[in-house]
């Protein structure tokens, strides 16, 4: 497929993005808002800053806390897309600070902290909180027979079928999925896509006893998978680019047929 000569490959989130256009100066309209402080009223900021090549968000809101306001937060770790800590609302579009190029934005960009999180300040909100509650609840980690032996060798696994589990694994808990998801933004105990993502990983490895009557104990009703409305914004928002619209549909039929039973 030939490009558009306006548009050239980018990196990151950015598949395609505008042609460079140096000493574009860019305007920042960031969210601002301390909820320890009773005083502190919701509020956007401006920041303006050059653009230079390659900058990412991060770099930018990096050089914006350095330079101009130490008091901004914002979440990183990585600063590689691995850990999802940079996850905000770019545009009135979740995504991962670190892999979006300023090159595929307008100059006027306007950033949010992820719906559906407890706010920590500003850009930061406390996705492990959620997270940690979702898997507890989902009892996300491997249920096996009986107690492991750690000095056993580990029992082989078909290539093929560890490569769709770490497909699945490659989930960072950024919350780009829940916070671009319908659902998860009118009901708080909606487990979202990246519950659902958990339960189908857990469902392809043999070493998990469960089975799907298990798996129906904790995502067969509305706060699971038939609360889902098939808008597939977590599909299309997912900075890893995981196959949930396939694992959702896929757990879906295995749980409507479990509830038949």
């Amino acid at each position: 497929m030939a490009l558009d000569p306006g548009l050239r490959r980018g990196d990151g989130d950015n598949e395609y993005s505008r042609p460079m256009v140096m000493n574009r100066a860019l305007s920042f309209q960031v969210f601002r808002h301390n909820p320890r402080d009773p005083a502190d009223a919701p509020r956007t900021q401006e920041y303006s800053l050059d653009e230079t090549p390659g900058m990412t968000l991060f770099i930018a809101l990096t050089r914006i806390r350095e330079e101009q306001d130490p008091s901004l937060n914002f979440d990183f770790v990585c600063r590689a897309g691995v850990c999802g800590s940079c996850a905000m609302v770019i545009n009135s579009r979740p995504g991962l600070a670190c892999r979006t190029l300023t090159a595929g934005l307008p100059e006027s960009i306007h950033l949010f902290p992820l719906p559906g999180f407890e706010l920590i300040g500003d850009l930061s909100v406390n996705t492990g909180k959620w997270m940690r509650a979702m898997s507890e609840r989902l009892r996300a980690w491997l249920h096996f027979e009986a107690e492991p032996d750690v000095d056993a060798l580990e029992a082989p696994m078909p290539p093929e079928l560890a490569e769709q589990v770490y497909e699945l694994d490659r989930c960072t808990e950024c919350g780009c999925c829940v916070a671009g998801c319908g659902t998860a933004q009118m009901r708080a105990d909606f487990v979202g896509a990246v519950g659902m993502n958990k339960i189908a990983r857990f469902r392809l490895d043999p070493r998990d006893v469960r089975g799907d009557a298990d798996f129906y104990e904790v995502v067969g009703d509305d706060s699971g998978v038939f609360g889902c409305m098939s808008l597939l914004g977590c599909h299309d928002l997912c900075p890893k680019r995981l196959p949930l619209q396939t694992q959702i549909a896929y757990l879906r039929r295995s749980m409507a047929r479990q509830g038949l039973w």
